[in-house]
């Protein structure tokens, strides 16, 4: 590509010397170099494989509109990762090396044609059958978590800020309120009713025999 060059060191294995269609199967080292800024990330398979998941993730979250997630680590704790600048237009790309390596985390800012560049090499790479024919990326949908809701936050938030206004509102009135006095019954001594006991074994109202 005019602003990103990726060169594959290897060899093959189990097949033909003789042969001049073999097919790069092991990964000695993998070079990215950029023209615009003079800068370049190496490593093993490890490093190619993390680079050719980190671009895959942010060309499809820039296409998409969704962010995707950051790459997870790698079984050493390398890993790759791009980030969007968008106070300068650039993209950041960094690679972090395995963790028992001394060397630190390299960052290289792209510009968007160097990105562009950076997806079609790793594009050719992939869609090349004959440089480690076992590598593939897995193409997963996101997560549902992940999606975007099709109205912004305030806009949401509205109802609920105006529920709770509400309730506030009624909460206040009520507290204002006056409490109603609990008064006793009267009870008026002049006509108390006059209660009338049965009299026992002596009914007055029965039947005569």
């Amino acid at each position: 590509m005019p602003n990103c060059t990726l060169i594959l060191e290897g060899m093959a294995t189990g097949a033909d010397p003789s042969s001049g269609n073999q097919d790069l199967q092991i990964i000695l080292n993998a070079r990215c170099q950029f023209l615009g800024t003079n800068q370049s990330l190496e490593g093993g398979r490890a490093f190619l494989e993390a680079l050719a998941k980190a671009v895959n993730d942010y060309a499809q979250g820039c296409l998409s509109g969704i962010p995707h997630p950051a790459e997870t680590k790698g079984e050493n704790g390398e890993w790759a990762e791009l980030t969007p600048l968008p106070e300068q237009a650039l993209h950041r790309l960094v690679w972090h090396p395995p963790a028992d390596e001394s060397s630190e985390a390299i960052a290289v800012d792209l510009s968007t044609v160097e990105l562009f560049d950076l997806v079609e090499a790793v594009d050719q790479f992939i869609g090349d059958q004959h440089t480690l024919p076992d590598f593939s990326l897995t193409l997963e949908p996101l997560s549902r978590r992940h999606r975007q809701p099709d109205e912004p936050f305030t806009q949401r938030a509205i109802p609920a800020s105006l529920g709770a206004l509400g309730l506030a509102f009624f909460a206040l009135v009520i507290y204002w309120l006056p409490i109603p006095e609990i008064r006793e019954p009267e009870v008026d001594s002049g006509n108390t009713p006059n209660l009338v006991q049965p009299d026992n074994g002596n009914p007055t109202d029965g039947p005569t025999p």
